[in-house]
C-alpha cells in the first residue's frame, strides 16, 4: 500500500487536444466575445438538450445573473437548501435579498419539498434547488409550490451536469439553471460557468447583463464601438481561452462521465455491507445522478469521528474531500447576520459534521476503486477502535 501513488480526490482532466484548442486562439484576433464561446453555448445547450445556453464567468456569477433577471433584490427573500456550498446563498446576499434556508432530506441530501413550501413568504421571489451532489431534486414537488408562489425556479447545477429527472437533463428542469466548469468538476474550462434555459426573455437578459448591460453585442453592432445601455450591467464574461478549453472538454465528456459512473458503481457496491455509513444513492425516484463524487456519511451521533476516518484514509494515500463543512447558517457570516443556531437545520448540520466526500472521477486507475473501498473499510475500522 505504502509503494501506491496517492489519490487525488479530483484532478482536472487535460489533454493535447485543450492545448491545441487554446493555441488556436492564442494565435487568432480575438481574446472575448468571439466565435469560441459562441460555439461552446452551442454545443452545450444540445448537451443540456436546452434552447440556449451562456457563458458566464463562474456558476456564481450565473446564479446572481439569473436573480437579477427577476429583479431580485433588498426586501426579497430567495429560498436556498441549507446545505450548499456558499455561493448559492452568497449570489442572494450580493443582491442586497435574504436567503431563507430550507433543510434538506436524510435520504439524498437534497432540498426537503415540504421545507420549502414551510419557507415560503408573500417576499419569496425565487427558489435555488441544488442537486446535490449530482442527484437531481424532487422536482415534481418543487415546482407546484414555486409555480403556487409565483417565484423564479433555479436550478444550481454545479455538480449535476448530464444527471436527469424523468427523462430531462438537468438544465432544461426549471426557468433557468447554472452549472460551473471549476477544475475538478465533470468538465472544466479553467473557470467558469454556463447558463442553460428554455425561456428566450431570460436568456436574452442573461446575456445583456454579463456584459454592462450593451444593447448589442460586438457581432450586432452595425458601426464599430457603437451602443446603447439600457440597463444595469455587469462584467461576467468568458474569455475566448477558456471557452477553448470547456469546448475541448465537452467534446471528450462521454468518456469521463462513463469512468464516473462505474466508478461509483463499484466503491458503493463495495463498502454496501459498512453499516455505519449512509451513501446517498445513485438513483432516487425520477432522478439519475451524474456522480459527483461519493459521499460517507458518518452516524449522527457521533460515534465515529470524522477526522479519525480522515486521517486513516489520508494514510493510505486516499485524498478526500468534504462537501460540505458546515450547514451554510451556521457559517459565522450567516449566523451572525441573521441569528441561526445550531439545531436549526439538523439534517444539514449532520452532512455537515458527518460527511466524507471520496473520488470517483475519470483520473481514478483500474484498481483504485477496490483500494479505496478497502482503505475506508480499514478507517471505519481504525476510528471504531479509538471509541
Amino acid at each position: 500500500m505504502d509503494d501506491l501513488p496517492p489519490i487525488p480526490f479530483g484532478r482536472p482532466m487535460l489533454g493535447q487536444e485543450e492545448r491545441e484548442a487554446v493555441l488556436s486562439v492564442l494565435d487568432g484576433p480575438q481574446l472575448v466575445h468571439g466565435p469560441v464561446a459562441a460555439q461552446f453555448e452551442t454545443e452545450f445547450a444540445e448537451r443540456a438538450q436546452t434552447e440556449f445556453a451562456i457563458t458566464v464567468s463562474s456558476c456564481t456569477a450565473g446564479l446572481y445573473l439569473g436573480l437579477l433577471t427577476h429583479g431580485v433584490g433588498p426586501g426579497d427573500e430567495v429560498i436556498v437548501p441549507a446545505m450548499t456550498h456558499v455561493a448559492t446563498a452568497h449570489s442572494v446576499e450580493l443582491l442586497g435579498a435574504k436567503p431563507v434556508f430550507a433543510d434538506v432530506s436524510p435520504e439524498s441530501g437534497n432540498i426537503d419539498p415540504a421545507a420549502v413550501k414551510a419557507a415560503v413568504t408573500e417576499r419569496t421571489r425565487a427558489i435555488i434547488v441544488v442537486h446535490y451532489l449530482g442527484l437531481p431534486c424532487d422536482m415534481d414537488a418543487i415546482r407546484p409550490i414555486a409555480k403556487a408562489a409565483g417565484a423564479l425556479l433555479i436550478e444550481d447545477a454545479a455538480l449535476a451536469l448530464d444527471a436527469s429527472y424523468d427523462g430531462v437533463k438537468v438544465g432544461g428542469l426549471a426557468d433557468l439553471a447554472s452549472f460551473s466548469f471549476y477544475p475538478v468538476k465533470h468538465m472544466t474550462s479553467a473557470e467558469g460557468g454556463m447558463v442553460t434555459s428554455n425561456n428566450e426573455g431570460i436568456s436574452n437578459l442573461v446575456r445583456r447583463q454579463k456584459a454592462f448591460g450593451y444593447d448589442r453585442s460586438l457581432g450586432e453592432r452595425t458601426k464599430p464601438g457603437i451602443y446603447d445601455v439600457t440597463l444595469l450591467g455587469n462584467n461576467l464574461r468568458m474569455s475566448e481561452i477558456h471557452a477553448a478549453i470547456g469546448l475541448a472538454q465537452l467534446r471528450k465528456l462521454d468518456a469521463m462521465q462513463a469512468a464516473r459512473a462505474e466508478n461509483f458503481a463499484r466503491i458503493a457496491a463495495g463498502l454496501a455491507d459498512v453499516e455505519e455509513l449512509t451513501i446517498f444513492p445513485r438513483q432516487l425516484g425520477k432522478a439519475e445522478s451524474s456522480h459527483y463524487c461519493l459521499n460517507l456519511n458518518l452516524p449522527r451521533d457521533g460515534s465515529l469521528e470524522r477526522d479519525d476516518v480522515v486521517g486513516a484514509l489520508k494514510a493510505a494515500g486516499i485524498g478526500t474531500s468534504v462537501h460540505y463543512p458546515s450547514a451554510v447558517s451556521q457559517f459565522s457570516y450567516y449566523r451572525e447576520k441573521y441569528g441561526y443556531k445550531p439545531g436549526d437545520f439538523p439534517v444539514a448540520e449532520w452532512i455537515g459534521a458527518q460527511a466524507i466526500s471520496l473520488p470517483v472521477g475519470p483520473h481514478l486507475a483500474a484498481g483504485d476503486p477496490d483500494r479505496i473501498v478497502s482503505a475506508v473499510k480499514n478507517a471505519v475500522s481504525h476510528a471504531k477502535s479509538r471509541t
